[in-house]
């Protein structure tokens, strides 16, 4: 009981930690593109080429990040602690140091080293959460995965809306970010202190274990299928609302609405699974999602209400996803008695193969079509970019729904 009570009283930390990588997040996949097309004026189509290289490496070296985190998993704190002084670095060189040469070079160097460290940390908060939901007692995992998914999201709000607030007082926004990313990052440490490395027994270092259960092998493809219409969304999202609805200026309060909707549902998808079970209830989560794309579907220039409608309502099922797919998974690989870094690892991969998938096809689908981001395009090309942001994503989402309804999901 002792132990519990302490477990508990931790999770707070663990919020704020989880806020620190989920602020990391939102400029890496929103914010870092069409910054440095707009200031610096790279092309859609390079982008599109240094993001789908950049997310092609993210992917394939996850695996590998995962080996290196369950290898040294005896020195977790001192991993964290270096992983995350590096991506605080790198988010100063993405936004607070002007390009040391081509803006596309530096962009690309800047962005490798981040998501090199983004993934390393999240892979090992993500392991370092299953025993943390052991120590929790009964459904810990979906208590863990409330508070950790509730601070991420509340990250993303306020990364969301910082760059809309700090344009008022600074003329350089995304520099001030970067600069209060760094201070996030030393509040996030401090506070996890001591959490680090609970579980530091050796275990076998190999994904064949993990890779020969069917049922992980079908869930790691769930994760890949599901993670797609974020990356989707989010890829377009600002150009969606500047050139779709002709609502510049918008995205800060729209972002905001979006994953504040997420932050504030997460405990609540949370207390519904440990009624429900976790398969209904996400189930229905992404079906509130598949509303929500159709309704994107219909919208015009000016449809600011409605559309602030639909981001309350895929914020709310993004909620269910983030709480609830991590923390299954996670039952999962407590059953292996070790190697959840290397699970998390191949989980992260086949999340971010989604996000190569969107970067290699969307920009240049994008360019191709003659979009042109911040000025006049044809009713066609608004039309591609409308499908592009809502029907693909609907249609990704109806595969992943017809998945999980096939899938067995154990304690369920």
């Amino acid at each position: 009981m002792a132990v519990r009570a302490r477990a508990l009283g931790r999770l707070p930390a663990w919020s704020v930690f989880a806020a620190m990588l989920a602020a990391a997040g939102l400029p890496i996949y929103i914010n870092a593109p069409k910054h440095y097309v707009d200031t610096h004026g790279v092309s859609l189509a390079a982008m599109g080429a240094a993001l789908f290289a950049l997310r092609l490496i993210d992917v394939v070296q996850d695996p590998i990040l995962g080996w290196l985190a369950e290898r040294g998993r005896g020195h977790r704190a001192a991993q964290v602690t270096g992983a995350t002084a590096v991506m605080a670095g790198a988010m100063a060189m993405l936004f607070a140091v002007p390009p040391l040469g081509p803006p596309l070079l530096w962009f690309a160097l800047s962005l490798a080293v981040l998501f090199s460290a983004f993934s390393f940390l999240s892979i090992c908060f993500y392991a370092e959460g299953v025993g943390k939901a052991g120590r929790l007692g009964h459904n810990g995992y979906l208590r863990l995965a409330g508070w950790r998914e509730a601070g991420a999201l509340a990250g993303v709000c306020a990364a969301a809306v910082a760059p809309t607030l700090l344009a008022g007082v600074t003329g350089q926004p995304m520099a001030a970010f970067a600069l209060a990313f760094a201070l996030l990052c030393l509040i996030a440490l401090l506070g996890m202190r001591g959490e680090w490395g609970r579980d530091a027994q050796m275990t076998d270092l190999s994904w064949r274990p993990i890779l020969a259960d069917p049922w992980a092998r079908r869930f790691l493809l769930l994760g890949f299928v599901n993670g797609a219409p974020v990356a989707v969304t989010s890829t377009l999202f600002l150009f969606f609302v500047e050139s779709r609805l002709a609502l510049p200026g918008a995205e800060g309060l729209l972002l905001l609405l979006f994953f504040l909707s997420a932050a504030l549902s997460a405990p609540l998808w949370s207390r519904a699974a440990a009624i429900h079970g976790a398969k209904r209830v996400l189930l229905a989560g992404m079906a509130l999602s598949v509303a929500a794309f159709i309704g994107a579907l219909t919208l015009g220039p000016g449809d600011l209400a409605p559309f602030a409608v639909i981001c309350l309502a895929s914020g709310a099922a993004l909620g269910a996803d983030m709480v609830l797919l991590p923390a299954i998974f996670a039952r999962r690989l407590e059953d292996r008695a070790g190697g959840e870094a290397l699970g998390f690892g191949l989980w992260s991969f086949a999340s971010k193969l989604s996000a190569a998938f969107a970067a290699a096809v969307l920009l240049p689908a994008l360019d191709w079509g003659g979009f042109i981001s911040g000025g006049a395009n044809s009713p066609q090309t608004l039309t591609l970019l409308t499908l592009l942001y809502a029907g693909l994503p609907c249609a990704l989402k109806l595969i992943a729904i017809a998945m999980l309804a096939t899938t067995r999901i154990e304690g369920d």
